[in-house]
């Protein structure tokens, strides 16, 4: 077999001009914005916004490639400062325009983040970030506001059509001794578990293809099954790690909780996702018990943040290590939502007169603030809600 054919079905079918591109017309149609750019060899920053498989990367690879700029593709899961400046000192050397493909920007940390600008801003290179997360949140903003932001949408039925179509034409003409046959109800079943997700859909047909040299829905059952996807960040997986993360942290097993941060972290997980789990379990479960947990849990997000993978790992367990420890109570969670029920069963019941703000002499003639006085034992709650208890604190805190 050649050493095209060894490469995943999926990139042998990569299109590599516009014309061959399938899906998001909205932005590639006639007089859309990357087509116009594209046309007009307008070069600009951008970000590529949307979910896994629906052609990120691939549209990078042309918009540069029309253009006739040169291009350099990073993950940001693993490359660094040294990778980016390598593609930097390249790009001012052989004087080409050069497109940076940065895919899950996202995963770069503030200073990763940083580091990028003065290059961007002044055009050594032309960055072109891809994320499955809103860049409005994990995009620093002086990043983003030098950067077009362009929102990529799921592939629809039609388009998963056209594209499973050209991937079993494409895998026939590579093994032409075993051929597929791709029925209409095998067909439907890929388009539909694939879920607009180009490059799922196609892998799992050259996976199933190659195990049983034929595909039919019970054969695409069988590879999806048996296939080892230790951890899928949109499935069933993902939550039954977080789920038994978080329940051995509230049982205070330390081992338990440090074992599966061990797992989602090898899996890939973002780190930023699991030290917010964190910062809301230290306020959810341990709350009043131990206050500076929340402390500590911020600390860990910041750590996070600044560093990134794979030495933020440390700062994550470090945190776990604190939180599993310390002793829980709810008490604060539980008053909250017990408040809230009030709110939302009774609705807005009026404030109590002494409570009001008084800005303007009718409303102090009118009693609003009057008899006000603060640090009593006065019931300040409205007149259906006297008495009313939500806060019952369990346990002696450990800085009272």
């Amino acid at each position: 077999m050649s050493q095209l054919k060894q490469e995943p079905l999926a990139a042998r079918i990569r299109p590599r001009t516009l014309d061959e591109y399938m899906g998001q017309s909205h932005l590639v149609g006639a007089g859309k914005p990357l087509r116009v750019a594209i046309e007009t060899r307008h070069l600009f920053s951008m970000i590529f916004w949307g979910p896994p498989g629906v052609g990120k990367t691939t549209l990078a690879r042309i918009y540069a490639t029309e253009i006739g700029a040169d291009f350099s593709e990073l993950s940001a899961v693993s490359a660094g400062k040294a990778d980016v400046r390598e593609v930097v000192e390249a790009a001012a050397q052989n004087g080409q325009p050069t497109v940076l493909f940065l895919d899950e920007i996202h995963r770069f940390n503030k200073a990763q983040q940083d580091f990028l600008l003065p290059y961007v801003e002044t055009g050594t290179i032309t960055l072109i970030g891809a994320t499955t997360e809103n860049p409005s949140f994990e995009v620093i903003a002086p990043l983003l506001s030098r950067c077009r932001v362009f929102t990529l949408r799921e592939l629809t039925p039609e388009e998963m059509h056209a594209i499973i179509q050209r991937a079993v034409e494409q895998y026939n003409l590579d093994t032409p001794d075993t051929p597929i046959d791709l029925d209409d109800e095998a067909r439907e079943w890929l388009v539909s578990m694939a879920n607009g997700d180009a490059r799922q859909g196609i892998t799992l047909l050259e996976n199933t293809a190659n195990l049983y040299h034929e595909v039919t829905v019970d054969t695409l059952k069988r590879t999806l099954q048996s296939a080892h996807l230790r951890f899928d960040k949109k499935g069933e997986e993902h939550y039954n790690t977080i789920s038994a993360f978080i329940k051995s942290m509230r049982a205070s097993n330390v081992d338990a909780a440090l074992y599966y941060l061990a797992r989602m972290v090898d899996a890939g997980e973002d780190p930023k996702f699991i030290a917010r789990r964190m910062v809301i379990f230290a306020s959810e479960d341990i709350g009043m018990a131990q206050p500076t947990a929340l402390v500590v849990a911020n600390e860990v997000f910041r750590a996070v943040e600044t560093i990134g993978y794979p030495e933020c790992a440390i700062n994550l367990a470090h945190g776990v290590v604190y939180l599993a420890s310390a002793k829980k109570d709810r008490s604060a969670y539980e008053a909250y939502f017990a408040a809230l029920d009030d709110v939302q069963r009774l609705g807005n019941q009026p404030i109590p007169l002494n409570l009001r703000n008084a800005p303007t002499g009718l409303m102090k003639d009118l009693g609003y603030g009057k008899g006000y006085e603060a640090y009593t034992d006065a019931d300040l709650l409205p007149d259906k809600l006297k008495g009313r208890r939500y806060y019952h604190p369990r346990i002696k805190r450990e800085d009272a």
